[in-house]
Order: C-alpha cells, then sequence, then structure tokens
C-alpha cells in the first residue's frame, strides 16, 4: 500500500517551515482506496514568493484547521503504507519536523518519484514535476497546489510502476527506515546547527575534525551531508559523533576561514585545495596608438597581469562586465572584431578609442580604475560586512596588497585607531590564493563598505 503525498509549505528558514495544505491519496498499486485534502494553518506568515507561487494567502488559512487537529487523520491514512511523493525527502522532513513539535515520533518508509524517475526515465531532460510529466503527456491541474500535483504524482507513478518490468527496482529505492532520514543522535546534532552563515566541523570519537566546510546555512548543510549517499558519505556519517561550528556572519571570512583550515587540518574526507586555484588574468599592453587593450591569458603567458581568475570564462565575463561599467571600447579589449568603430561607439557606449576620437591618456585613466577596482593590489584598505549580531561588524585587514587578518568590532572607534583594530585581529596568511578568495568575492558579491587605511 502506498500513501501519495504533497504538501504546501510556508517557506521560511530551515526547518523552521509551516504547512499551508496537505493532500494525501492512499493507493493500492491499481486504484485511489481513500484520500485526505485540506489547508492547514500553519500559526505563522506565509513567505511572499510562495504567496506568487501557490495562490495560498494567510486569509484563506485564518479558519483552517492547526496541524494538531489533523495529525491523527495523518497518522491513519498513511498506516501501514509507504510514502510516496516527488522529493520525497522534503515532504517526510516536514511532517517528521511537525510531529516533533507535537512529540510524536513519526516513521514511515519513503519513495521518491524523483530518484525512481531518474532510473526508469534516464532520457528525461528535466526530473521537476511539472515538467517531466508535461513530457510523458500527463495532465496537469492546480500546479504548485498539494491535490494538484499529488494527482499529477499518481498518473507519474502508475507509469513508473508499468515500467519496472523486474519489479525489483522499488525494493531497492525504498528507503530504510534508518536511510535518508536521520538517528536520533544526528537529529540531536542538527537542531543544534543555526541556520546561519559560517563554518562547521565534523569530529570522530577522538575528537579529530574528519570534515570541515563552509554554508550559508549551516543546520541545512550539516543535514544534506547526513542524508546523502554514496559510501564515501555513508563513512563520514558513520564516523561523525560531535559537529561544532563557528558563526562568521560575513560569507567571505566564511570563504577565507575555510581555505586557511583545509590546509591547516588536512581533514581526511575534505579534499585539500589547489596549490595554485586560479589560472588566468586579464593582460594589458599598450598598442601603436597609445591606448592600453585587455586580453584574457594564462598567467604564465603575462608579463602586466592584473587579478586573478579559475578558468578562461571568469575572465571573459569579467572583461565584459568592466568593459561596459567603465565604458571601455569593446574593440580594444577583442570583444569586437570590427574593422573601423566598435558597435558600442554607434551606441554611445563607447568615446570612440577604437577609431582615435578619444585621446589616449584619458582612456587609458579610465582602464586604470576599471583594473583598479576590482584588484588588492597595493592597497591598505579595511573590508566592512555583516557581523554575527546585530550592531556588530566584520572587519578584513588587508595592508600592501596582502591579508593580514579579520575580525569582528562594535563600535566605529575601534577601526578607526589602529593599535586598537590590530588587537581585535585574528591573523591570517596573505597567500595568493587568499587573494584570489577575496578579489574573485568581492568580483560577483557585494560588502558593506570598503575603508582605505591612512598613512
Amino acid at each position: 500500500m502506498y500513501a501519495i503525498l504533497d504538501i504546501e509549505t510556508t517557506g521560511g528558514k530551515y526547518n523552521e517551515e509551516g504547512i499551508t495544505e496537505i493532500a494525501i491519496h492512499k493507493f493500492d498499486g491499481h486504484h485511489v482506496v481513500d484520500t485526505f485534502i485540506s489547508l492547514v494553518n500553519p500559526e505563522k506568515e506565509i513567505q511572499p514568493f510562495v504567496v506568487n507561487l501557490t495562490g495560498i494567502n494567510n486569509k484563506m488559512l485564518r479558519t483552517a484547521p492547526k496541524f494538531h487537529e489533523v495529525a491523527k487523520r495523518i497518522v491513519e491514512i498513511t498506516q501501514d503504507a509507504v510514502l510516496v511523493a516527488h522529493n520525497a525527502q522534503f515532504d517526510y522532513r516536514i511532517l517528521r519536523t511537525e510531529f516533533r513539535r507535537l512529540g510524536y515520533n513519526y516513521q514511515r518508509k519513503t519513495l521518491c518519484t524523483v530518484d525512481l524517475s531518474k532510473t526508469l526515465l534516464p532520457d528525461a531532460e528535466s526530473y521537476s514535476l511539472g515538467k517531466l510529466v508535461r513530457s510523458l503527456g500527463i495532465p496537469v491541474t492546480d500546479r504548485h497546489r498539494a491535490n494538484g500535483d499529488a494527482l499529477a504524482t499518481i498518473k507519474l507513478f502508475q507509469l513508473l510502476l508499468a515500467k519496472d518490468s523486474e519489479k525489483i527496482i522499488i525494493q531497492d529505492v525504498i528507503r530504510k527506515e534508518a536511510h535518508g532520514e536521520l538517528s536520533e543522535k544526528q537529529l540531536d546534532i542538527v537542531q543544534r546547527m543555526p541556520n546561519e552563515t559560517g563554518v562547521f566541523y565534523m569530529h570522530n570519537k577522538d575528537g579529530d575534525i574528519i570534515y570541515l566546510s563552509r554554508s550559508t546555512d549551516i543546520k541545512k548543510r550539516v543535514n544534506q551531508l547526513f542524508t546523502k549517499s554514496g559510501n564515501r558519505s555513508r563513512k563520514l556519517v558513520k564516523e561523525t559523533k560531535k559537529v561544532t561550528f563557528e558563526r562568521t556572519g560575513s560569507e567571505l571570512i566564511a570563504l577565507l576561514k575555510e581555505h586557511q583550515e583545509l590546509n591547516k587540518n588536512k581533514p581526511k574526507y575534505n579534499s585539500l585545495p589547489k596549490k595554485r586555484m586560479f589560472s588566468h588574468t586579464l593582460c594589458s599592453k599598450i598598442n601603436e596608438g597609445g591606448y592600453i587593450e585587455l586580453r584574457v591569458q594564462p598567467l604564465s603567458d603575462c608579463k602586466r597581469p592584473s587579478g586573478t581568475f579559475n578558468g578562461v570564462f571568469s575572465a571573459q565575463n569579467h572583461l565584459h562586465k568592466i568593459t561596459k561599467e567603465f565604458t571601455l571600447c569593446d574593440k580594444l579589449n577583442g570583444i569586437s572584431e570590427a574593422r573601423k568603430n566598435c558597435a558600442a561607439y554607434d551606441d554611445n557606449e563607447c568615446h570612440g578609442a577604437c577609431i582615435q576620437k578619444e585621446v589616449s591618456e584619458t582612456y587609458n585613466l579610465r582602464v586604470a580604475d576599471a583594473l583598479a577596482k576590482y584588484t588588492l593590489k597595493g592597497k591598505d584598505v579595511l573590508l566592512i560586512d555583516t557581523g554575527r549580531k546585530i550592531g556588530e561588524n566584520s572587519v578584513i585587514l588587508i595592508k600592501k596588497g596582502a591579508l593580514v587578518g579579520l575580525g569582528y568590532y562594535d563600535l566605529n572607534h575601534q577601526i578607526n585607531n589602529m593599535s586598537i583594530l590590530e588587537t581585535l585581529i585574528t591573523p591570517m596568511n596573505g597567500t595568493v590564493n587568499a587573494n584570489f578568495i577575496i578579489e574573485s568575492y568581492l568580483r560577483k558579491k557585494r560588502i558593506l563598505k570598503t575603508i582605505p587605511i591612512n598613512a
């Protein structure tokens, strides 16, 4: 017996979501023999993007039953049945979380139609429910509503059952109660993790760090590791006896800490960073007209490098970005192969350096500004970003273009006084890889502000 399930939630932080709608169809492999469909009052606000996606709003749920009022019915209709859902791990986790809040240990075996589809429909272009059922000609109505998605999952499951001609795949993918779900000890570990940015460390029985990583949601990442399949993952989970963490607030600080501590601790289950994390650069040269030209080249082939990149594509993307941001010339930067002026000149996005209408000195100053903005070379600056709590900021100290250390402060006078600041700073190795991590981050994301240090 199967219980075909779909749940809609409020959205929000991991393991803090609430159920807004649930649909369960008890299915004997041929026919639906029982059905339960209900809106649920989650007793919390629904995230705006979820309202737009599902059409379910807070007003609709005011008079809906709360979860404790429908819990008994859910237990009854799923009794002695395997839960079947598209991405079953999500729906099962949500149910388990709601029941735990009531003090009830809800356990069922689960079957995931995503996993089944990947095995039985290996040529599918997408395994998202909407795209998959459409590609199979299965009608779906009320997409992103619990009953609409549950009915589509029933049709998909019937098709998959028919394709499982040897009747062995379903048995193989039915998850044992301890597989894909957390033990009580692991649940306790996950519950203690914060939904915050930082670095976490997995320890064995001797306290040794056997794995570490950074994440913008530590709780979610640890949970994923505990439920991940594969021999290596199972060994990691088996050896893990304790997980500790350090909040960083700033994602950039988490990246730097992860890199330094991987090299320092060399955990058993981590792949160590490459000795050199970058391979390409923007190479500059002055042409016959006196204008600076920029090209993407391997770092080893360049005499005048500016910035480091982990491949051709990231370097090219950055070249396109600064060309547009600083109204540089597409032709001089190799983006355009026009014989005369580049197309950007016709669109007033180039000042005519390609046809020498803009003087080279003026143009070259903008090139220098473009290159300087995204590099640490020669700079003495403080990089200010979010802290670990309200009222706190993080700070990264850069001197002569190299990382010196990082720390946290509460009051502005602490960073305006260098002697005080240096007592707050934890020293870090200013390696070329550390510079690459910082520059790469600053090219893609924003920090609160950059403050030059007065000499």
